[in-house]
């Protein structure tokens, strides 16, 4: 098995900016690409950060007329950027009525449409930087894991055409195979105005688009620290220090120790992924038909899609610890046996890549946007991010050139979360409890 993501096979030379992840045929890793752009020494903003959100931020910023560096810790797009499983799903991480218990109708149905605004924001800046991506609407799927869930999708699919106007479709356990070729599970709702996406070549066209407007990336250079000097700031680096005059963390669930601030307001939690050998046309007309991205309705969930290539990719939050060679190799299995459960047919099918990466969650999982500490900060986005991470990035960037902005995920007093300063000690408890409401709920 490759030990990388899958779309990094996908990228073409010409489309990869600089530098660039090259695998190895010899080590299945990433090996360095010469040929880095210098670091600037006096910008406008810095952000730390190499992401969706770091780069649509500068790419906002750029148009604004601020010169920007990014730092990146590693390749450009290398944390969830280019891992996810290129989900572009409708709302938030908190279901529609979760949303109107917290919040009340009004500010629910407000929250609601910002990710309605993030997909359409996202399909702006595709068509006007000329990004081929993949990008296409798909629609999905959530699949009941038990009777009780799908009557509470029945709900779910009332309360979103009465304070939403959003319609979706369910189809009951006789009827799913129309769209999932899997008795697992207890029917599906089916969400139409989903999208998928190849979230690799997506952050690369936007990291050329990004240089294409005069943004320094400095990639594979680590941020040691960031300090207030006088009315700027000081960003030090391992190739070097920037003098700037605004900051902005969009580190996101790969936050360290250089920036406790944001540190301690995300936790990072492993989420795993294998992708099986290609399939032929009537096994993937049989599990997926209509080739929709897929997830069930565990807290230990599965998510599931169809490649362009026709591979079966098969994700889950499979382990509760920080991602390792080790917590990956015990996810891969947890995950191919869970991929049979699945589809019991796919279950002798060969497993040609595997990987691991950090979802940022937060106490609220809400995502968030401000200002902290005189930084700026964009993340936690708990799994919904390849939208909404562009639109945050966006936001926040407006505001840093400002305009005066007023959004419902904008909070200069994001509380950071007792007893954590980075290192989520909970996790195997949290994962525990999870376990135990899977059995019972």
């Amino acid at each position: 098995m490759k030990r990388y993501s899958y779309w990094l096979d996908t990228l073409s030379p010409e489309s990869r900016s600089n530098p660039e992840p090259r695998p190895s045929t010899s080590s299945g890793r990433p090996e360095p690409v010469e040929g880095r752009i210098p670091n600037p020494d006096r910008v406008d903003v810095a952000i730390v950060g190499g992401g969706y959100t770091g780069l649509a931020a500068a790419r906002r910023l750029a148009i604004a007329g601020a010169s920007v560096a990014v730092i990146e810790r590693g390749d450009v797009g290398s944390g969830a950027s280019s891992r996810n499983a290129g989900q572009v799903l409708t709302g938030l991480k908190i279901d529609a009525g979760t949303l109107v218990v917290k919040y009340g109708e009004r500010k629910a149905r407000e929250l609601f449409e910002v990710g309605n605004e993030a997909i359409a924001a996202l399909e702006t800046l595709l068509a006007d930087e000329q990004i081929e991506c993949g990008y296409e609407r798909t629609g999905h799927l959530a699949a009941a894991s038990k009777p009780s869930h799908f009557a509470a999708m029945r709900e779910e699919q009332a309360q979103l055409a009465r304070v939403f106007n959003h319609p979706i479709e369910l189809l009951s356990r006789a009827d799913q195979r129309a769209e999932i070729g899997s008795d697992l599970y207890h029917g599906v709702a089916i969400d139409v105005a989903s999208r998928s996406i190849n979230p690799a070549q997506y952050v690369y066209g936007l990291a050329v688009a990004v240089a294409s407007r005069g943004v320094v990336i400095h990639a594979r250079t680590s941020v040691t620290g960031v300090h207030r000097v006088g009315t700027r700031w000081r960003v030090s680096t391992t190739a070097g220090d920037i003098d700037a005059g605004d900051v902005l963390i969009a580190t996101n669930g790969y936050a360290d120790a250089a920036v406790p601030t944001v540190r301690r307001r995300f936790i990072p939690i492993g989420s795993y992924i294998i992708v099986t050998e290609p399939l032929s046309s009537s096994e993937t007309a049989m599990i997926l038909p209509n080739r929709r991205m897929a997830f069930d309705s565990r807290h230990f969930l599965f998510y599931f899609r169809l490649t362009p290539d026709n591979r079966l990719l098969f994700g889950g939050r499979a382990e509760f610890s920080k991602p390792s060679d080790a917590s990956t190799d015990r996810a891969a299995t947890i995950l191919r046996q869970g991929l049979a459960r699945v589809f019991p047919a796919l279950a002798d099918k060969a497993i040609d890549y595997v990987w691991s990466g950090n979802v940022a969650f937060t106490r609220d999982q809400m995502p968030h946007a401000g200002k902290l500490d005189e930084m700026y900060f964009a993340g936690g986005y708990c799994g919904h991010g390849v939208a909404m991470a562009t639109h945050l990035g966006d936001t926040i960037a407006r505001r840093m050139a400002g305009e005066p902005i007023a959004h419902p995920l904008m909070d200069d007093r994001m509380p950071a979360i007792p007893f954590y300063s980075g290192n989520p000690w909970f996790l195997p408890l949290v994962g525990s409890y999870y376990k135990v409401l899977d059995w019972l709920t």
